[in-house]
């Protein structure tokens, strides 16, 4: 993991596309992994079966809610404090059946204990920050240098680290698959969805830049969506 942003304290602007709304948020250093989780890692957590060929594929196919379990298994795993803690409310069986303008309800309650240790998801903000990595543009590279979208991907997934990494040593931040963060994109209008950020092996080149927001359910999985672990910085 490194330490992002090396220089301190930060502010970023996000930027919402859908209402034209922008805001500031300070970003503190965090730490963040240098790429996203791999099917090794997540099988060496989950003490499942390890298939050497795809063992450095991102890990795909996994909700919000299984990424958050993951970062408390391997805070536990590696004797730090779980970041999360999870319970289940009832909905009402009338909010089940909303709507289709109606935000989605949540049966799950996950608080984040800004005091752990342990691994957690990076917010929206942390992650443009990460992201950019210094740079002003929309990348901070040639797409075909740093990224898998659909212009050179194939059609298929690649390993992690194949591309060029950013200034900051951080793999595969755009392209390649898709990152779930800690954040609603918008509980007023969406209810329980959370935010992706980075774009896929499948996109378009438009989607894959640092300023692109995107949302989905949290029990919704795919096949070019996966997540990469942060942790609070550690204070010497």
């Amino acid at each position: 993991m490194v330490t992002v942003p090396p220089m301190g304290a930060v502010a970023e602007r996000l930027v919402d596309r859908r209402t034209g709304r922008s805001w500031v948020v300070q970003v503190a250093p965090f730490e963040l992994a240098t790429t996203v989780v791999t099917t090794a890692l997540w099988d060496e957590v989950k003490g499942t079966a390890a298939d050497p060929t795809i063992a450095d594929l991102p890990k795909t196919d996994l909700s919000w809610r299984e990424a958050i379990l993951f970062c408390n298994a391997l805070s536990a795993k590696d004797g730090l404090k779980p970041v999360y803690a999870v319970s289940q409310q009832e909905v009402p069986a009338a909010a089940q059946w909303r709507p289709h303008n109606q935000p989605e309800p949540d049966d799950w309650l996950v608080t984040w204990d800004q005091s752990a240790d342990g691994y957690r998801l990076p917010t929206d903000a942390e992650w443009q920050v990460a992201c950019k990595a210094g740079t002003s543009g929309a990348r901070y590279g040639q797409l075909d240098d740093i990224a898998w979208y659909e212009g050179n991907s194939g059609g298929a997934i690649h390993p992690v680290r194949m591309k060029a990494p950013n200034p900051w040593g951080l793999f595969d931040m755009l392209g390649g698959v898709w990152e779930w963060c800690w954040d609603l994109y918008d509980p007023a209008v969406y209810g329980s969805y959370r935010i992706i950020r980075g774009g896929g092996w499948s996109d378009p080149e438009w989607s894959c830049r640092a300023g692109v927001r995107r949302k989905t359910s949290p029990t919704a999985s795919f096949d070019d969506l996966g997540f990469r672990i942060a942790r609070n910085a550690v204070r010497p």
